[in-house]
């Protein structure tokens, strides 16, 4: 099964960017549904973005981060990016790739396959 490799992660001043990036060991863009998830110490994980690009590709972002944080993929890379402007203090979390089977439907759901995650800290 695919693994995952995520890194970009690290501190960071509020209004401030980070890109994070997510190595996957096999071609993903056809057979999966790729995203990025986020968990803060105390809270649930949650779903921050998500992408499908073959044929007509297909984005979804959490409304938190719509507008501020950019989902896509370099498929000659085998790798997935999160580009995260205007940060706030409340993005500071663990970062993970994540993928699942098929097209992307219910945004956040049915993820099986996950990275090891990469810290985000924010400070104002």
């Amino acid at each position: 099964q695919v693994r995952l490799v995520e890194s970009g992660g690290g501190s960071v001043q509020a209004g401030g960017s980070l890109r994070l990036s997510c190595v996957a060991s096999e071609y993903t863009n056809i057979r999966y549904c790729m995203g990025w998830f986020r968990q803060a110490p105390g809270k649930e994980r949650e779903a921050v973005a998500e992408i499908r690009s073959y044929g007509t590709t297909q984005y979804a972002y959490a409304n938190s981060v719509k507008g501020r944080f950019t989902i896509s993929q370099d498929n000659a890379k085998n790798t997935l990016y999160l580009q995260m402007n205007s940060l706030k203090d409340e993005d500071s979390a663990m970062y993970y790739c994540a993928a699942r089977p098929g097209i992307c439907v219910d945004f956040g759901l049915r993820y099986n396959l996950w990275g090891q995650g990469t810290q985000v800290i924010v400070s104002s």
